[in-house]
């Protein structure tokens, strides 16, 4: 997947309310929407880090060896 298609910037935004939720409505703490908020950009900067690095390497037809 091209980190600069449509399709991956669906995925990013499902995954960024789909954390944001989770920690905003989950947590008692008195500055929950900043911490929401800083989980849900963690993730979407985890999944973009994670999808550059397959879509690198998927270009890559030689086989590796890890013996």
């Amino acid at each position: 997947m091209d980190i600069k298609s449509k399709k991956f910037l669906v995925i990013a935004v499902i995954t960024f309310i789909i954390l944001f939720l989770m920690n905003y409505i989950g947590s008692d703490y008195p500055d929950k929407s900043s911490r929401a908020l800083m989980t849900a950009v963690a993730g979407v900067v985890g999944l973009t880090i994670g999808m550059w690095f397959v879509h690198r390497n998927s270009k890559d037809d030689t086989h590796h060896d890890f013996d």
